[in-house]
C-alpha cells in the first residue's frame, strides 16, 4: 500500500487510510504500507509501515499540493520500488497521487492495482487555491485519468467521485465505500465531557456550537466566525468551540475571532481519541464548508453522535446529509448563524434531526457495510475476503 500522507496524523486522509488498514488485516490480509518520513506509528496486526528516506529541516506537512509534497512523493516512489524488489506482492493498493506511480509499478510487477480516490486531483487545485492551479490542471486531469484506467479497481469515497469515476467508463470497476468511521480511532478518551467544559471554560449555562476540523480555506472557518459575531446580541449564552488549526493558524483566527467580537474558544489541534469528549460537551455540530465536493469525514461521525448538524446546502454535505438528519443552510454568514439560533431556540427540532442522523447511520453507514464494501472492492481483483488470491 501506498499512502502519500504523514501517516499517521489526526487528518482526513490519513484517517482514511488507517480504517483502510484495519479493514484489511481484519479481513486476512498483511499489508506492508509505504507511506511518507512523518508521523505516529500505529500498531495494527499483520501491518508493517515502512517510511521513506526523510527532507533535511522538513518536520511537517500541509494539506494540499506543495513542492514539498512532489518531492516526498519522488522519495516514496523510490522507496516502493526498493521493496517490490524485496518481496513479493499480490497487488498494490495506492492512495491519492502515488496511483500515478502505482499503476506503473503493478504493472511492472504484473499484479493488480486498485486505485483509493480521495478527492479529484484537479479539483485539489482549486480548493487549496494553488497559484499555478490554471496551469497544472490539465495535466492532472491527464495523470487521474490515466491512474483510473490503469487500475483493476477504484474505491471512492464520496457520491460525486463515484460519478465522475462512473463518466470516465470505469463504473463497473469501482466501489464506493464512505468514511464510516471518520476520526474514530480505537483507544478511548482521556478526557471526558465535564472536563472539557471545565478547562475551555464552557459553563453548564451555556449552549456550545462545535466545529472540528483543519484550519484550511475551503472548511469555511471565516464563514463559521462572522456567523458568530452574529449570536451574541440575541443570545449571549451561545459560544463556539473549535477543536482544530495548527498552532500559527489559531492565533491568527483568534485575532480574527477577536476583531469581529465572535464568542468563540480556540482549543487547539486535539489528539484523535479525545474528540468524543469534545463531541459529548457540545450542544450542536456546524460543517461550514463553503468549497469542495468531497463529504467531510466528520460527517460521519457527526451522524452518529446524538447532536443536531447545521451545515451548509452545497453538494459536499447533501450527497449524505438531507432535511431530515441535518439543518442546511445556504453558505452565508446570517444564514448559518440563523440555522445555529433555530437550533437553540428549537431544542425539539435538534432531537427530531438527531435522531434521523443517527437512524440513517444505523442503516447506510455501518461498519458492516463498510467491510462488506472493502470485500467487494478487492474481488474485483480476484482476491477473496481470507487474502488468498
Amino acid at each position: 500500500m501506498l499512502a502519500p500522507e504523514p501517516f499517521f496524523e489526526p487528518r482526513g486522509t490519513p484517517f482514511s487510510e488507517y480504517h483502510r488498514i484495519k479493514a484489511l488485516v481484519e479481513l486476512g490480509h498483511r499489508v506492508d504500507l509505504v507511506t511518507y518520513p512523518i508521523g505516529a506509528d500505529v500498531d495494527l496486526p499483520n501491518l508493517r509501515i515502512i517510511r521513506s528516506p526523510g527532507l533535511p529541516f522538513v518536520r511537517r506537512v500541509r494539506i494540499g499540493p506543495s513542492l514539498v509534497k512532489l518531492l516526498l512523493d519522488l522519495r516514496l516512489a523510490r522507496a516502493a520500488l526498493r521493496q517490490a524488489r524485496r518481496e513479493r506482492y499480490d497487488l498494490i493498493h495506492s492512495h491519492e497521487e502515488a496511483g500515478f506511480f502505482g499503476v506503473w509499478l503493478a504493472r511492472r510487477l504484473g499484479v493488480p492495482h486498485l486505485y483509493d480516490m480521495h478527492s479529484s486531483l484537479p479539483q485539489q487545485l482549486s480548493n487549496f487555491r494553488h497559484g499555478l492551479g490554471r496551469w497544472l490542471q490539465p495535466a492532472f486531469g491527464r495523470l487521474e485519468r490515466t491512474t483510473i484506467d490503469g487500475s483493476q479497481a477504484v474505491i471512492t469515497i464520496c457520491q460525486e467521485l463515484q460519478d465522475l469515476v462512473t463518466a470516465m467508463g470505469a463504473g463497473d470497476r469501482s466501489v464506493l465505500i464512505e468514511n464510516v468511521m471518520g476520526g474514530l480511532v480505537d483507544e478511548p478518551p482521556r478526557v471526558t465531557a465535564a472536563e472539557v467544559s471545565a478547562r475551555w471554560g464552557l459553563g453548564t449555562d451555556r449552549v456550545v456550537v462545535l466545529y472540528t476540523g483543519t484550519f484550511e480555506p475551503y472548511q469555511g472557518l471565516d464563514l463559521l466566525l462572522q456567523a458568530a459575531a452574529r449570536l451574541t446580541a440575541s443570545h449571549p449564552s451561545v459560544v463556539v468551540l473549535v477543536a482544530g488549526g495548527e498552532p500559527a493558524q489559531v492565533v491568527e483566527a483568534r485575532g480574527r475571532a477577536t476583531a469581529l467580537g465572535a464568542p468563540v474558544v480556540f482549543a487547539g489541534q486535539q489528539p484523535a481519541r479525545d474528540i468524543p469528549a469534545f463531541v459529548e460537551a457540545c450542544d450542536i455540530l456546524v460543517s461550514p464548508r463553503v468549497a469542495g465536493t468531497n463529504t467531510p469525514l466528520k460527517i460521519y461521525s457527526y451522524l452518529q453522535s446524538g447532536r443536531p448538524i447545521v451545515a451548509t446546502d452545497l453538494r459536499t454535505h447533501t450527497q449524505v446529509l438531507d432535511a431530515t438528519t441535518a439543518l442546511l443552510v445556504p453558505p452565508e454568514a446570517g444564514a448559518l448563524a440563523a440555522g445555529i439560533l433555530r437550533l437553540v431556540d428549537d431544542p425539539a427540532m435538534g432531537r427530531r434531526l438527531a435522531a434521523g442522523a443517527a437512524q440513517v447511520a444505523r442503516e447506510r453507514y455501518s461498519r458492516q457495510a463498510y467491510l462488506a464494501r472493502t470485500v467487494e472492492a478487492y474481488a474485483l481483483l480476484g482476491v477473496s475476503a481470507s487474502g488468498a488470491s
